[in-house]
């Protein structure tokens, strides 16, 4: 019995395992014509002219051709399921865009009082902490909660989601008190670690929002593809919202070397040096903005998944009276009215979490820091038990001398 394992491309001559013979290696020239013989009738046995082979049996299905043909479907089955990976991540990130530029506006605030040498850096770091953190936080979370335990993910999106309103409150009102105690002062320079560490958590939230809302594109598919899907995610949207953070940050070193040519590029980059301080700043508005923007849309779609429908049908039932009242900027103005909505949910759940924060954790905070400055003299030193020297000089002077 003769079993083919290769093929010649020039013609067809087909190597074979002869298995009556020990696994001999024989050549039949002509394959195709001894098959078509067999499949007329043509006898069972069949002699090629340089070898004699004798078929017993039909040829088992498989060898080195079959091996191939089944590698070749395999490749196009793989290929076929990287076009679905592909394509149901883009539609999952499209979904998440608004939140994806919140998180692009939010971080540039992070890093404006910085040494222009250090940006890069820190924003390296954060970028880092962001990976990390849906990676080893967010992405096992929600694939394990969304498998056995689906209805905590809104709860804890929520609690999220009320950390950035809080996030957001506390920028407004440390505007606000800092505006009406020193006017415009200077903005205390935080240390690096503390910095990177408020940016990471503010991330926690925002890449939470981001894959939650990529998760619920994808929850009908299958375990692994969702991991899958959510992990391309998660890489394609931390390069994309850090590489436009850089981008921003650096805008006026590019301008400030723009500057050093001749004629309307240098004109165009005096214009960036000269624009940048004020889109860092409109920047820091619109971060602050979003915070509670997002923050409280969390919240509002929350309380509706909750069975809480008060708050979010009455803001869709303005919604949708905005639309129709517009005509052809209905969306627009529609969406704009629910963010508006939103953000004052935002505003004000944020300023009830920094109120009770004030009166709670931040006074018991605020005792031992005054204590301490009770007890420091205005040149800084705290002052000590008096030494020997200045006990003796300090004593008085009528005392009787010893005898």
């Amino acid at each position: 019995m003769l079993v083919p394992f290769a093929r010649r491309i020039d013609n067809d001559d087909v190597a074979c395992w002869d298995v009556d013979r020990g696994g001999r290696v024989v050549v039949v020239h002509d394959f195709g014509r001894a098959v078509a013989c067999r499949a007329q009738g043509h006898g069972r046995e069949w002699a090629s002219s340089n070898s004699a082979q004798l078929w017993k049996d039909p040829p088992l299905a498989g060898g080195l051709v079959a091996l191939l043909d089944d590698v070749a479907v395999l490749a196009r089955a793989a290929a076929a399921s990287i076009d679905d990976i592909g394509a149901a991540a883009a539609k999952a990130g499209a979904k998440a865009a608004g939140v994806v530029v919140d998180d692009a506006a939010v971080t540039p605030q992070y890093v404006r009082s910085l040494a222009a040498e250090r940006e890069l850096p820190i924003i390296k770091r954060i970028a880092v902490g962001s990976l990390r953190n849906k990676f080893f936080i967010i992405l096992p979370a929600v694939l394990l909660l969304s498998q056995f335990v689906p209805w905590l993910l809104t709860p804890i999106l929520m609690l999220g989601g009320a950390y950035l309103c809080y996030e957001g409150a506390e920028k407004v009102w440390s505007k606000i008190a800092h505006h009406g105690a020193s006017g415009a002062g200077e903005e205390k320079v935080q240390d690096e670690t503390t910095l990177v560490s408020g940016a990471v958590r503010t991330d926690l939230i925002l890449s939470a929002e981001i894959m939650v809302i990529s998760l619920n594109e994808v929850i009908d598919e299958a375990f692994w593809s969702r991991l899958v899907i959510l992990a391309v995610v998660a890489v394609v949207i931390t390069v994309l919202v850090y590489g436009v953070v850089a981008l921003i940050v650096k805008m006026d070193d590019v301008g400030l070397r723009l500057s050093q040519r001749s004629g309307a590029v240098a004109t165009f980059g005096r214009g960036l040096v000269r624009a940048m301080p004020v889109v860092l700043s409109v920047l820091t508005v619109v971060g602050t903005a979003a915070m509670l923007w997002v923050g409280g849309h969390i919240l509002l779609l929350g309380t509706h998944e909750l069975n809480l429908h008060f708050l979010y049908e009455a803001v869709h039932h303005v919604e949708v009276a905005a639309h129709d009242a517009t005509g052809v900027l209905g969306g627009l103005v529609g969406w704009l009215v629910n963010t508006v909505a939103s953000a004052i949910l935002g505003l004000i759940v944020g300023a009830l979490v920094v109120l009770v924060m004030t009166l709670t954790l931040h006074r018991r905070k605020s005792k031992p820091a005054a204590a301490t400055a009770a007890t420091t003299r205005t040149d800084g030193t705290i002052p000590g038990q008096p030494s020997r020297a200045a006990q003796r000089r300090d004593a008085p002077a009528d005392r009787a001398p010893r005898g």
